[in-house]
């Protein structure tokens, strides 16, 4: 097997996106977490950028690592008090159930893998679809269309902003 940059490249970043959704989960400060969550996005958005999907990479790193990201710490600042700091230790259970999870995760992988019969498939063609033809198959209002969910959501999201508002104005 010939080992190219991109294979590289591509290593990295798992490597990365697997040590800081780790670092996301494990970490007790929330604004490190955050940040951890933000490389782990970045680094997802890096494997969208190696794959040739530019648009999936664009929306990542806007909406989820612009927005999403920005969001959370926000709500981690504003709800966040002075005695809201974890300092319980890691204790034997959480790190038992910890590596169980994980070997019965890798038993599975392994299982998974050694049973199934991949197919190995050189001739596939790359296909970019213009971001066009993806924003009219998503915002139209035919079968398939998103619009209607789309402002479901959006309201959803106004209430919830609202609400937020109302709570924090109260304390």
């Amino acid at each position: 097997m010939e080992i190219t940059l991109e294979t590289v490249v591509f290593y990295f970043l798992a490597v990365f996106i697997s040590v800081c959704s780790i670092l996301t989960v494990t970490t007790r400060h929330m604004v490190r977490s955050a940040t951890y969550l933000l490389f782990t996005l970045f680094g997802t958005a890096g494997i969208y950028f190696l794959l040739g999907y530019t648009f999936l990479g664009s929306v990542q790193i806007m909406v989820y690592a612009g927005g999403i990201v920005v969001l959370y710490v926000f709500s981690i600042l504003l709800t966040s008090g002075e005695g809201d700091r974890t300092t319980d230790k890691l204790k034997r259970s959480k790190l038992l159930a910890g590596l169980g999870a994980t070997v019965g995760g890798a038993i599975i992988v392994v299982f998974i893998t050694l049973k199934h019969k991949f197919l190995v498939t050189t001739d596939l063609v790359p296909l970019e679809i213009n971001i066009k033809t993806i924003g009219h198959s998503m915002l139209s209002s035919d079968k398939f269309g998103y619009l209607l969910p789309f402002e479901a959501v959006s309201i959803l999201l106004l209430a919830c902003i609202v609400g937020g508002l109302v709570i924090a104005r109260k304390r």
